[in-house]
């Protein structure tokens, strides 16, 4: 590690961050929110689903055959939480592929085994260095991991080919590290608390969290329906709806093709995410959104993504999926003329009319009383237009919606600075692929890059680590 050097920052996917970064970026967002537009609305940050999380594992460690059975004939995609979708797809894979599981090709399962091989090499080498009361094996905290070792391999769980899970994975040394950086720090009892939910984050990025029914709707309209003319707007058969709803929900191996009506796949993604107990956008930031219209023009995108980093990861991965089905349609929506002169009719669904059908449905409030309808009907009347505008700019706008802006970044890993410095150099060095480092000069204002991280000056009170850089 060499002092005296700057990281320049690019726009990167969402999904390309990790785990870690992704919830420091929610934190990051609600803050510019905050500071830089007024939605005239009380903003939070939706809570995920934990308390499904923790009945899942509840049932797995009661499991009995009567429950079994009920779970059986709980639905799988339809009308419930989305993080029980994903869920339950995760489990079906598992049950349809046992073999392959989450490998990806032949060279994921030698990394995974020469991974599990180190780790039980190393764990017998510790055990007899304990035993012999030796310590010659001890390391040294100025020490660096090697990268070409096998404890590189990835965790076959997560994509990418990268070294570290989370933060508790990261090499002895650096452990040792983060820990005298700890007690040498006082801390709060919240943030020893936030700093624990923060080591059981993955520092890679996660696995994409997109519903199975949404993802085979999505890929059978891209691939048949997109010269269908009034995709959405068609009716469709309900009895076929209705069965294909049940194959789905009943965790069956459904295979879209040719032989499917069009109309009837658009049908079934509509009503996936219209019996969602909660809109896709969340009643969370139901005001929030709709509130962006009041902003001046040029500020409205910005505010719409800052809400959209806003959103749990299989919210804002799933919402990805469908704003580039609806993006490609609305690109079909149009006449146009082949390379041989022939005239190829569009789906005459554009931006406009896929937010039309698709807004309430992505944003909605929680059904009220009957009482409460009649007085609030006027005002949800003026509410679906905004609802309908916002929607209908996130489709247009929807390539660089999922980029995370290199400022954002910059404090993003300058939050975690304050508190895992150790991890924004891991981090550092697994963004070498798309980021790169230069000296620092009087010139570093004029590059090229959109930000440069300076390190030197965020770590004034850690004199022992160096200034990081991406090799």
């Amino acid at each position: 590690i060499v002092s005296g050097r700057s990281v320049g920052l690019k726009p990167v996917p969402l999904q390309s961050l990790s785990e870690l970064e992704r919830v420091r970026l929610q934190d990051v967002a609600l803050r510019r929110l905050l500071q830089d537009h007024d939605l005239s609305c009380h903003i939070t940050i939706p809570k995920y689903d934990h308390k499904h999380k923790k009945s899942l594992r509840q049932k797995l460690d009661s499991l009995s055959k009567e429950k079994s059975k009920d779970k059986e004939t709980m639905p799988q995609a339809f009308g419930i939480p989305l993080s029980q979708v994903i869920s339950n797809d995760r489990t079906h894979k598992q049950r349809h592929d046992p073999l392959r599981g989450e490998h990806s090709d032949p060279s994921e399962l030698m990394l995974s085994f020469l991974h599990l091989t180190s780790n039980f090499k190393r764990a017998n080498k510790e055990l007899s260095s304990s035993n012999s009361s030796l310590s010659s094996t001890s390391e040294t905290p100025n020490e660096s991991p090697l990268p070409s070792t096998a404890d590189t391999a990835p965790r076959t769980h997560r994509r990418g080919g990268v070294s570290v899970d989370c933060i508790t994975d990261l090499d002895d040394n650096q452990s040792r590290l983060l820990e005298a950086l700890q007690l040498s720090l006082p801390v709060e009892a919240a943030e020893k608390r936030k700093k624990r939910q923060d080591k059981k984050l993955s520092l890679n990025p996660i696995y994409r969290q997109v519903p199975r029914v949404v993802d085979l709707c999505c890929q059978y309209l891209e691939k048949y329906g997109l010269q269908t003319v009034g995709i959405f707007r068609v009716g469709s058969s309900k009895k076929r709806v209705r069965q294909l709803r049940e194959e789905f929900d009943q965790g069956w191996e459904v295979h879209l093709d040719e032989e499917h009506c069009v109309h009837d796949v658009a049908a079934l993604l509509k009503e996936f995410l219209r019996d969602m107990p909660d809109p896709l956008l969340t009643r969370e930031l139901y005001t929030a959104f709709i509130n962006t219209i009041l902003l001046d023009y040029s500020d409205q995108e910005s505010a719409i993504q800052l809400l959209m980093f806003l959103l749990p990861p299989c919210n804002s991965d799933t919402l990805q999926r469908l704003l580039c089905l609806l993006s490609t349609v609305a690109m079909h929506a149009d006449d146009s003329i082949d390379k041989e002169g022939h005239e190829i009719t569009g789906n005459k669904m554009t931006s406009l009319n896929l937010a039309t059908i698709f807004g309430p449905n992505l944003l909605h409030k929680q059904k009220n009383s009957d009482k409460e309808f009649v007085v609030e009907s006027f005002a949800r009347a003026e509410e679906s237009s905004a609802i309908i505008s916002v929607v209908q700019r996130m489709i247009n706008t929807y390539e660089t919606l999922f980029m995370v802006p290199a400022d954002l970044q910059n404090e993003v890993l300058m939050s975690l600075l304050e508190t895992d410095p150790d991890v924004v150099d891991y981090l550092l060095r697994r963004k070498k692929t798309t980021a790169h480092s230069q000296p620092l000069s009087p010139h570093s204002q004029g590059i090229s890059n959109p930000k440069v991280l300076h390190l030197e000056k965020a770590l004034p009170h850690f004199q022992q680590i160096k200034v990081m850089h991406i090799y």
